[in-house]
Formats: C-alpha cells, sequence, structure tokens
C-alpha cells in the first residue's frame, strides 16, 4: 500500500488548472521538507491535488504554511532539455492538516471539519496546540512481541 504522511512548509503557491473533458480541478504547488539529519539538504516535492482538495488548495494554502499532508508517493519519468530522461517524485494528495495557528482560522484546521464560517474562541484552540508534541511522538516498541506463543 502507498500511503505517506509529509510534514512540509510551502515553497511556491498553488496553481490551478482544469481537465479538458469534465473542467475537473487540479492544483499544483512546491513544498519543502527537512532532511533526515541535520546536515542533509532540504528536500522539495510537487505536490498535486485534485477535486475539491485543488479548490482548497488554492483557497487556504500560503507561500510558508506549515501544512501535514496525506497522499501518495509515485515517480515521474521527465525529459530533460539534453535529451536524457529524468525520474521526479510526485505527491499525490488525499487530505490536507494546517500546522499551528499561521494564517489560517481555527475553523480550518482539517478539510471539512467545521462550516466556513464558525470560528471556535482562539483559547479553546490553544490547548490543542499545546498537546500536539505530546501525540506526536512515535511508539518504536516493536510490533511482534520477543516470545512467540506458535509452537512452529
Amino acid at each position: 500500500m502507498n500511503h505517506c504522511v509529509l510534514e512540509v512548509e510551502v515553497s511556491e503557491a498553488p496553481t490551478i488548472r482544469y481537465t479538458q473533458d469534465n473542467q475537473t480541478p487540479i492544483a499544483e504547488m512546491t513544498v519543502r521538507f527537512d532532511g533526515l539529519r541535520q546536515d542533509d539538504a532540504p528536500g522539495e516535492l510537487k505536490v498535486v491535488g485534485w477535486g475539491n482538495l485543488a479548490q482548497d488548495l488554492q483557497n487556504r494554502v500560503q507561500v510558508g504554511q506549515k501544512l501535514m499532508l496525506e497522499g501518495r508517493l509515485r515517480m515521474n519519468t521527465v525529459p530533460r532539455q539534453d535529451g536524457t530522461k529524468e525520474k521526479r517524485a510526485e505527491f499525490t494528495l488525499s487530505r490536507l492538516h494546517p500546522i499551528g495557528a499561521g494564517p489560517q482560522s481555527t475553523g480550518s484546521q482539517s478539510t471539512g471539519s467545521k462550516p466556513a464560517g464558525s470560528q471556535g474562541p482562539p483559547a479553546k484552540a490553544a490547548p490543542a496546540a499545546q498537546a500536539q508534541p505530546e501525540t506526536a511522538s512515535w511508539n518504536a516498541a516493536p510490533l511482534v512481541p520477543d516470545t512467540d506463543e506458535i509452537p512452529f
């Protein structure tokens, strides 16, 4: 199964275009993410959103904003000017989650969670942001216990 979750920063604003046949919106943007080690250069990735997600990207996302993205990763082969072919990764978006307060209102924490006009009081949004570091830690324990009760 191909399912990825990435924490990114938007480096290029989303642009939207439409398919020729049924005018489905397609949004594309470029994001930046940190390397695995401190001395690694940040990586860049093209993100593509279709349909309602394309509209969300155009309406809600700004350069410099931090996001948590869920979706699929795939490799495209792109011809270069010198005639050789280059492989580039592309991320197809399935869910979008803004991180922190940033330029977003509290009503847009996830896609479709509240009606567009409703906003919660800022005091209620702050504890959720403070609780995030506790939920962000990973359990590194193995999924299979050391002792196995299967007799073979």
